[in-house]
């Protein structure tokens, strides 16, 4: 058998009832040695991708509908469906499918077998067909009974399909209802609601189509009024007869789009209102009904679209400033619904869709029904710009940089989104959180384009911050000229949180072109006045706004904020709360222990300098005594030049040294005799005996005396501080009731023979390893316990130098090296 391409689309149902799209591509049928049988293959025009591989199973019920559609159930609460884009595919694929089963490809429905027991199958296979009643009034009861019976068997549900079709049936019960509805029959037309709810759960599109016809769908509607469960029958069809008025904004000069709009809206109508809701068993019955609407309304946009005069009138009148308001609503609410209608589309039509409205105007036709007063058209507007946005946002920045050459700032589209942003009346701004949405996604980058000639990105950003940014803040830096809030009430605050959560994403995604205007606006202040507002929602935005510039670590930034000393509203805030433990506190302790942590020197000075007489008594956490710290130990390496010069000497002469020294130094080391050595005596390198370190030791002398002045408390501080964030080795101090200081390193691998950290290497002048006799202390080993701790020399941390001051050092032995 040879394969056959088809152009296909390829619908799921989701778990709501309603088709997705998965893709475009061409069918064949074939054997697939991995299902062991013929299959249906999709495989994706754009890619090859394989985008179905389904086994003809020969007990799934195949349907044929509509001509150009074949829907299946794959598995329990799983339907799939083809969707040809010419029948002549259908066919044979259909007729693929019915050589597979066994079937006549005349029939729109194989049969399925797996819920009948053998007993049925066997009685249902030795009877041709299935006689109905005939259709008299009388027998209206028979009737009902025989349909209702049906429902649970597949095979019967088949047959009884099929004889409603060939013989006519419906039309006949249709009749049936005129004759009960005149004679008052209230018992007749109860046993019709049962027949023809039980047709529509038969899920047949050949029953639909006749049911749905012109002639015949009111009187369907009309059985469906009398529900035997209610008192008084439903007037469905007075509601859409007089209620329900179909509008023809632009005239439809085609018969047969009029009729499949007019078919399409009752057919919705009878699944949301008129047939009872299904239960749990009964919702798959109802599938087809679901495809028969979706389809109509993916028929109902193509021929729209098709339409050019159709479409031209409808933009002509949008725009004509001589269309009255009402007329203009229609309009809009038309253009609205027709976009709804589009997202049942898959994506190469929508596509195609949304480029045919943008080249009949759509963007131009918005801006003037946007600067409209009617609140109800400016929020239809909103909701077609969301399409429009969300569908293709670089469409809309193209067009918005366009016109910003012809027209002033005011009238800006994307300023009129703006406006309305700010204007938004509702007091929970549900529209307000929609079009902030539809601005973030304008702005931002991730979804720009960049190529050979351009790159939107620069040329977008350039123009938004030019004509658009400052409509935007106008509210935030009206509010904000005192001290304090001027108006705090809840719509106002709201709208200054959606605001700053746009500016926040801005100084994230946005680096040069947000960080000059907020300088040279100096918005930072003007944010920070809300940290006084009595909304903390409101506080906590703007300190998140603050935040995020001091994340960056930029020292453009940071010589801003202390320039201008931006910390005092934060610390004022940290004050005010008080000693309450809630969202405030820990957001402002975390911006200063970041502040600490990633050890940001400027910030670092500036906050100690100017707010630690205000912040020295907080002691339940370390964060303030920690950065005291951090500033103490930069002004100790700024005092002292020379200290830093030789840990920078240290630094390279500890990770540059000459292998011949090395290997002396090892050698030396094995063949010292452990007895000759006495413990608590240094290791220090012959080579660094000789060295004359007086010129070094000076200004260490002299740190060492400030080192002693020290308050007990800076000791404890030193004690929870954690320094491990530094690139030398971490330590552990300990500090015993006497005078005396012992550090134990907690990294061994520093101290292994001939390390290139190890003490006394070997060709470094001035490196720990050599010491001078005229220094009056001796440490450098103490044991306790019979444990033994080698002291360690690192480059960065002030508390090595407090044993560089040493004398008489000695090398030591292996025990107490290998022990350490």
């Amino acid at each position: 058998m040879t394969d056959t391409r088809r152009r296909v689309k390829v619908y799921t149902l989701n778990e709501d009832r309603q088709w997705d799209d998965r893709g475009t591509g061409h069918v064949s049928s074939g054997y697939v040695e991995r299902l062991k049988g013929m299959s249906l293959l999709v495989r994706a025009e754009s890619d090859g991708s394989l985008l179905l591989e389904s086994k003809i199973n020969p007990n799934t019920a195949y349907q044929k509908q509509q001509d150009t559609l074949i829907v299946w159930s794959e598995a329990e609460n799983y339907d799939l469906a083809l969707s040809f884009q010419e029948k002549a595919g259908c066919d044979e694929i259909w007729e693929k499918i019915c050589q597979v089963q066994g079937k006549d490809p005349s029939v729109d429905i194989t049969q399925d077998l797996v819920d009948e027991s053998e007993e049925e199958r066997f009685d249902d296979m030795s009877s041709p067909g299935l006689e109905l009643p005939s259709c008299e009034l009388s027998r209206l009861e028979e009737i009902a009974e025989l349909v209702a019976s049906s429902l649970p068997s597949p095979l019967r549900r088949e047959k009884l399909a099929l004889a409603l079709e060939n013989e006519g049936y419906i039309k006949k019960l249709l009749e049936l209802f005129h004759v009960c509805e005149d004679l008052e029959n209230i018992e007749g037309l109860h046993h019709l609601y049962e027949i023809i709810k039980g047709i529509f759960l038969l899920n047949r599109t050949a029953l639909f189509e006749v049911m749905f016809s012109e002639e015949c769908i009111m009187d369907v509607i009309g059985c469906l009024e009398y529900d035997p469960a209610l008192s008084q029958p439903r007037k469905h069809r007075e509601f859409l007869t007089k209620t329900a008025k179909f509008k023809e904004v632009i005239p439809i000069s085609d018969p047969e789009l009029k009729q499949k709009i007019h078919q399409t809206y009752r057919v919705q109508y009878i699944q949301d209102m008129v047939l009872p809701t299904p239960s749990v068993f009964e919702e798959n019955m109802l599938s087809t009904l679901h495809s028969f609407i979706f389809f109509n309304k993916v028929e109902i946009v193509g021929m729209l679209q098709e339409d050019e005069k159709f479409l031209t009138d409808l933009f002509a009148q949008l725009t004509d400033e001589a269309t009255d308001e009402e007329k203009r609503q229609e309009l809009v609410n038309f253009l609205k619904e027709f976009c709804a209608f589009s997202q049942t589309l898959q994506p190469q039509n929508r596509d195609a869709f949304f480029k045919t409205l943008s080249n009949m105007g759509i963007l131009p036709a918005l801006e003037v029904i946007l600067g409209m007063d009617d609140t109800q058209v400016r929020s239809a507007a909103t909701d077609i710009f969301s399409y429009l946005v969300e569908y293709n946002p670089s469409m809309v920045r193209e067009f918005v940089m366009q016109e910003a050459q012809q027209n002033d700032d005011d009238i800006l589209l994307i300023n009129l989104i703006i406006e309305h942003m700010i204007c938004d009346t509702d007091p929970e701004l549900g529209g307000a959180v929609q079009l902030m949405g539809l601005l973030r996604t304008l702005v931002d980058p991730e979804n720009m384009l960049a190529t050979a000639n351009k790159t939107e990105k620069t040329e977008f950003l350039g123009f938004f911050y030019k004509h658009c940014m400052h409509v935007l803040t106008a509210p935030l830096l009206a509010n904000t000229t005192e001290e304090k809030p001027s108006k705090d009430d809840f719509q106002t605050a709201q709208l200054l949180a959606l605001v700053l959560e746009l500016l926040t994403f801005c100084v994230e995604h946005h680096t040069y072109h947000i960080k000059n205007y907020i300088i040279n606006k100096d918005i930072l202040r003007r944010v920070l006045v809300l940290m006084a507002s009595k909304h903390a929602f409101l506080a906590l935005c703007a300190l998140r706004f603050k935040r995020k510039i001091i994340g960056l670590k930029d020292e453009f930034y940071n010589r801003y904020i202390m320039k201008s000393f931006l910390f005092e509203p934060v610390v004022k805030a940290f004050l005010n709360n008080g000693s309450r433990y809630n969202l405030m506190n820990s957001a402002i302790i975390e911006m200063f222990e970041f502040i600490r942590v990633e050890d940001i020197k400027s910030l670092t000075a500036h906050v100690i300098e100017n707010y630690w007489k205000a912040l020295e008594d907080v002691d339940y956490v370390q964060t303030f005594k920690g950065l005291k710290l951090r500033f103490e130990q930069q002004r100790e390496r700024q005092d002292n030049p020379k200290l830093d010069s030789m840990r920078s000497i240290l630094r390279n002469h500890r990770y540059r040294r000459d292998a011949r020294t090395l290997e002396d130094e090892e050698e030396m080391w094995f063949n010292t005799d452990e007895d000759d050595i006495e413990d608590g005596e240094a290791v220090v390198s012959p080579s660094d005996k000789t060295k004359n370190d007086d010129d070094i030791m000076d200004p260490i002398s002299k740190f060492m005396e400030r080192k002693k002045l020290k308050e007990s408390e800076e000791k404890e501080v030193l004690l929870k501080t954690n320094l491990s964030g530094r690139q030398s080795p971490s330590f552990k101090l300990s500090l015993s009731s006497g005078t005396k200081t012992n550090l134990s390193s907690q990294s061994s691998a520093t101290n292994l023979p001939g390390s290139p950290g190890s003490p006394g290497s070997p060709g470094s002048p001035g490196s720990p390893g050599s010491v001078p006799k005229s220094t009056s202390q001796t440490a450098a080993i103490t044991t306790k316990g019979g444990l033994v701790g080698l002291v360690d020399y690192p480059d960065d941390d002030e508390d090595d130098d407090e044993d560089e001051d040493k004398e008489d050092t000695l090398p030591l032995s292996k025990k107490a090296k290998f022990e350490s």
